[in-house]
Protein backbone atom coordinates (compact mmCIF):
# COMPACT_ATOMS: atom_id res chain seq x y z
CA UNK A 1 0.00 0.00 0.00
CA UNK A 2 1.70 3.65 -0.62
CA UNK A 3 1.06 5.81 1.95
CA UNK A 4 -0.34 9.01 1.00
CA UNK A 5 1.56 12.10 2.14
CA UNK A 6 -0.30 14.63 3.66
CA UNK A 7 1.12 18.42 3.82
CA UNK A 8 2.88 18.50 7.26
CA UNK A 9 3.52 21.44 8.28
CA UNK A 10 7.23 21.99 10.25
CA UNK A 11 5.74 22.22 13.89
CA UNK A 12 3.05 19.65 13.14
CA UNK A 13 5.97 17.23 12.09
CA UNK A 14 8.38 18.60 14.98
CA UNK A 15 5.34 17.62 17.73
CA UNK A 16 4.71 14.24 15.95
CA UNK A 17 8.18 13.02 16.14
CA UNK A 18 8.55 14.51 19.58
CA UNK A 19 5.54 12.76 21.18
CA UNK A 20 6.21 9.61 19.34
CA UNK A 21 9.81 9.54 21.16
CA UNK A 22 8.19 10.09 24.23
CA UNK A 23 5.68 7.49 23.91
CA UNK A 24 8.62 5.40 22.83
CA UNK A 25 10.81 6.16 26.06
CA UNK A 26 7.68 5.47 28.73
CA UNK A 27 6.44 2.31 26.75
CA UNK A 28 9.50 0.51 25.14
CA UNK A 29 11.62 1.09 28.15
CA UNK A 30 8.68 -0.77 29.84
CA UNK A 31 8.04 -3.36 27.22
CA UNK A 32 8.34 -6.77 29.61
CA UNK A 33 11.65 -9.38 28.79
CA UNK A 34 9.13 -11.49 26.23
CA UNK A 35 8.85 -8.57 24.32
CA UNK A 36 8.48 -8.89 20.45
CA UNK A 37 10.40 -6.01 18.80
CA UNK A 38 9.07 -5.48 15.26
CA UNK A 39 12.08 -4.38 12.92
CA UNK A 40 11.52 -2.24 9.39
CA UNK A 41 14.09 -0.61 7.24
CA UNK A 42 14.04 1.13 3.77
CA UNK A 43 10.80 1.51 3.23
CA UNK A 44 10.74 4.81 0.85
CA UNK A 45 7.39 5.88 1.17
CA UNK A 46 5.92 2.57 0.35
CA UNK A 47 4.49 0.64 3.43
CA UNK A 48 2.97 -3.00 2.33
CA UNK A 49 0.07 -4.45 3.62
CA UNK A 50 2.46 -7.44 4.22
CA UNK A 51 4.87 -5.47 6.28
CA UNK A 52 1.77 -4.24 8.30
CA UNK A 53 0.33 -8.23 8.54
CA UNK A 54 4.18 -9.21 9.88
CA UNK A 55 4.43 -6.08 12.28
CA UNK A 56 1.11 -6.71 13.91
CA UNK A 57 1.30 -7.82 17.23
CA UNK A 58 4.64 -6.28 18.33
CA UNK A 59 5.72 -4.04 21.24
CA UNK A 60 7.62 -1.61 19.47
CA UNK A 61 8.88 -1.14 16.24
CA UNK A 62 11.98 0.16 15.19
CA UNK A 63 12.13 1.43 11.81
CA UNK A 64 16.34 1.48 10.70
CA UNK A 65 16.15 4.81 8.05
CA UNK A 66 14.91 5.32 4.51
CA UNK A 67 11.39 5.91 5.85
CA UNK A 68 10.12 7.90 2.78
CA UNK A 69 7.45 9.92 4.52
CA UNK A 70 5.97 10.62 7.72
CA UNK A 71 2.79 9.33 6.83
CA UNK A 72 4.78 5.54 7.21
CA UNK A 73 6.09 6.26 10.84
CA UNK A 74 2.22 7.52 11.06
CA UNK A 75 0.77 4.13 9.83
CA UNK A 76 3.27 2.13 12.15
CA UNK A 77 2.85 4.28 15.13
CA UNK A 78 -0.88 2.77 15.16
CA UNK A 79 0.57 -0.29 15.47
CA UNK A 80 3.47 0.26 18.08
CA UNK A 81 5.52 3.15 19.61
CA UNK A 82 7.98 3.74 17.12
CA UNK A 83 12.01 3.99 17.45
CA UNK A 84 13.29 5.19 14.13
CA UNK A 85 16.53 6.99 12.50
CA UNK A 86 17.06 9.07 9.45
CA UNK A 87 18.63 7.16 6.12
CA UNK A 88 20.41 8.74 3.56
CA UNK A 89 17.33 9.58 1.79
CA UNK A 90 15.19 11.40 4.46
CA UNK A 91 16.18 14.66 3.94
CA UNK A 92 12.88 16.23 3.58
CA UNK A 93 11.68 18.63 6.17
CA UNK A 94 9.91 15.85 8.02
CA UNK A 95 13.12 14.06 8.51
CA UNK A 96 14.81 16.93 10.10
CA UNK A 97 14.28 16.15 13.67
CA UNK A 98 15.18 12.46 12.73
CA UNK A 99 18.05 11.32 14.95
CA UNK A 100 21.08 9.23 13.22
CA UNK A 101 21.81 7.29 15.89
CA UNK A 102 19.81 5.86 18.61
CA UNK A 103 20.85 4.33 21.68
CA UNK A 104 17.95 3.05 24.03
CA UNK A 105 16.66 -0.08 26.33
CA UNK A 106 13.96 -1.78 25.12
CA UNK A 107 12.81 -5.28 27.45
CA UNK A 108 15.87 -5.18 29.62
CA UNK A 109 18.42 -5.01 26.37
CA UNK A 110 20.56 -2.09 24.83
CA UNK A 111 19.96 -1.53 20.93
CA UNK A 112 21.50 0.63 18.70
CA UNK A 113 19.51 1.53 15.64
CA UNK A 114 21.85 3.29 13.06
CA UNK A 115 20.68 3.21 8.98
CA UNK A 116 24.54 2.57 7.33
CA UNK A 117 26.07 0.62 9.51
CA UNK A 118 29.48 2.07 8.51
CA UNK A 119 28.55 4.96 10.25
CA UNK A 120 28.55 3.48 13.67
CA UNK A 121 31.35 4.41 15.59
CA UNK A 122 33.91 2.96 18.20
CA UNK A 123 32.75 -0.62 20.08
CA UNK A 124 28.90 -0.96 20.75
CA UNK A 125 29.32 -3.94 23.19
CA UNK A 126 32.07 -2.41 25.19
CA UNK A 127 29.06 0.83 25.16
CA UNK A 128 26.70 -2.14 26.92
CA UNK A 129 24.78 -2.70 23.41
CA UNK A 130 23.16 -5.71 23.14
CA UNK A 131 21.91 -5.03 19.43
CA UNK A 132 23.01 -3.06 16.38
CA UNK A 133 19.85 -2.78 14.24
CA UNK A 134 20.89 -1.45 11.00
CA UNK A 135 19.41 -0.89 7.04
CA UNK A 136 20.72 0.42 3.99
CA UNK A 137 22.26 -2.29 2.55
CA UNK A 138 18.37 -4.11 1.66
CA UNK A 139 19.92 -7.40 2.03
CA UNK A 140 18.39 -9.32 5.33
CA UNK A 141 21.05 -10.53 7.59
CA UNK A 142 20.75 -11.62 11.03
CA UNK A 143 24.65 -12.59 12.58
CA UNK A 144 26.48 -12.73 16.20
CA UNK A 145 29.64 -11.31 17.24
CA UNK A 146 30.75 -12.45 20.39
CA UNK A 147 28.40 -10.75 22.66
CA UNK A 148 27.00 -8.84 20.08
CA UNK A 149 24.13 -9.35 17.44
CA UNK A 150 23.90 -7.66 14.55
CA UNK A 151 20.30 -7.14 12.77
CA UNK A 152 19.51 -5.94 8.99
CA UNK A 153 15.59 -6.23 8.78
CA UNK A 154 16.14 -6.08 4.62
CA UNK A 155 14.02 -3.57 2.98
CA UNK A 156 10.17 -3.80 3.03
CA UNK A 157 9.96 -1.18 0.38
CA UNK A 158 10.40 -0.90 -3.51
CA UNK A 159 12.08 -3.85 -4.07
CA UNK A 160 15.85 -3.92 -5.14
CA UNK A 161 17.14 -6.22 -8.11
CA UNK A 162 16.64 -9.79 -6.86
CA UNK A 163 16.31 -9.15 -3.12
CA UNK A 164 13.61 -10.17 -0.57
CA UNK A 165 11.30 -8.21 0.59
CA UNK A 166 11.40 -8.19 4.64
CA UNK A 167 11.02 -6.95 7.87
CA UNK A 168 12.15 -9.11 10.76
CA UNK A 169 11.35 -9.90 14.33
CA UNK A 170 13.56 -9.78 17.58
CA UNK A 171 12.81 -11.75 20.67
CA UNK A 172 13.80 -10.78 23.42
CA UNK A 173 13.27 -13.83 26.17
CA UNK A 174 14.55 -15.17 29.32
CA UNK A 175 16.71 -17.52 27.25
CA UNK A 176 18.45 -14.47 25.57
CA UNK A 177 17.95 -12.55 21.85
CA UNK A 178 16.49 -14.09 19.14
CA UNK A 179 16.21 -12.55 15.63
CA UNK A 180 14.40 -13.85 12.19
CA UNK A 181 14.19 -12.34 9.06
CA UNK A 182 10.35 -12.23 7.97
CA UNK A 183 9.98 -12.60 3.92
CA UNK A 184 7.16 -10.74 2.58
CA UNK A 185 4.74 -12.77 0.55
CA UNK A 186 5.95 -11.06 -2.79
CA UNK A 187 7.86 -12.88 -5.50
CA UNK A 188 10.55 -12.17 -6.40
CA UNK A 189 11.79 -12.09 -10.26
CA UNK A 190 13.79 -14.53 -11.45
CA UNK A 191 17.29 -14.28 -11.19
CA UNK A 192 19.48 -13.20 -14.55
Amino acid sequence: MLVPQPPLGKRRLQRLHSTAMRQVGKRARAAPPGAVVGVISDTHGLLRPEAVAALAGVDVIVHAGDIGSAAVLEALRQIAPIIAVRGNNDRESWAASLPEIVKTDVGGIRLCVVHDIKHLGGDPASEGVDVVISGHSHRPSVERRAHLLLLNPGSAGPRRFTLPVAVARLHVGPAGLRAEIVELGTPRPPAR
